[in-house]
Formats: C-alpha cells, structure tokens, sequence
C-alpha cells in the first residue's frame, strides 16, 4: 500500500471531522454507539479527552490527510483504547498501521478493547495487532467482546 499512515496530536480542527465519524451511518450500525449532540461531542472532547492528562489521544493522518483517531483512557483500573476512522479509510489497513504505531506509544498493558461482538472488522484489526479475546460485556442490549493486549503478546 502506498498510503502513508501517521500519528499527530490532535488540532481543534479535527473534532468537526471526528463528529462527522462519529455521526456516520454504518459506523453506528457496526459500533452499536449512540452518537452525541454536536456540544456534548464538543465538550466531551474538550473536557474528558483533550482536558485529562491521563488521556493519550492521537490523530490519524493518511497522506497528510486527516482519517481518524485512536485514543487511550483509563475506566477505574483499566486502560481501554477506541478509534475511529472515516469511511474512506476502510479496508485499507489504515486501521492496522495506525494502532500499530500507536501501541509503540501507549506502553500500559494490560491494554483493553471493547468492540461490538459483530463489528467484524474492528475485532480482525485488534486481533492482527495482538489482542485477544477475554469476556463478553453488554453495554445496553449489545453484546460486546472484551478484548486484552498484554505483557506477553507482541503486536
């Protein structure tokens, strides 16, 4: 592939984007995420992921382009990772290179995943990048699959 995948802090600019991912159809329907009101994805992200220094978030870039994010936070003792990425950006191994590069940068193991247990897709890019299955955990009437990296998995 000659798309060129890279990590970059996050620009004010990107939150318009990363609200349009988050708004898009089939992300929706593959994640089983209720998307937020434009304010509470504003403030949520200003707030809860740009404001606490315990959040690690990057942007992706492909091609100098903006594609999506991945980000890593804490939820009581555990550290959990989620990403999103623009539609345009399926099935590129976009997804693959990115969690790559930033698993070289969140050193926390145990590392968690929590994907929608149909989210075929989400599930093979962290399964390629080393996480293994765990548990299931429902969130709403959704069944999800708990998803671990650990110590001794290398990605």
């Amino acid at each position: 592939m000659s798309d060129d995948v890279r990590l970059r802090d996050v620009d004010e600019a990107d939150l318009s984007l990363f609200f349009e991912h988050e708004h898009d159809p089939e992300t929706v329907r593959r994640s089983k995420f209720t998307p937020r009101e434009r304010e509470a994805f504003m403030n949520h992200w200003t707030t809860r992921v740009l404001g606490d220094p315990t959040v690690f978030v990057q942007t992706v870039t492909v091609d100098g382009t903006p594609a999506g994010n991945i980000v890593a936070w804490w939820e009581q003792d555990r550290r959990f990772i989620g990403y999103v990425f623009g539609r345009e950006f399926w099935g590129r191994g976009v997804g693959t290179r990115a969690l790559t590069l930033f698993l070289e940068q969140e050193k926390a193991r145990p590392l968690y995943a929590d994907p929608y247990k149909d989210n075929a897709g989400s599930v093979r890019l962290l399964g390629r990048c080393g996480f293994r299955p765990v548990d299931t955990v429902t969130h709403g009437e959704y069944e999800h699959v708990m998803l671990m990296l650990d110590d001794h998995v290398s990605g």
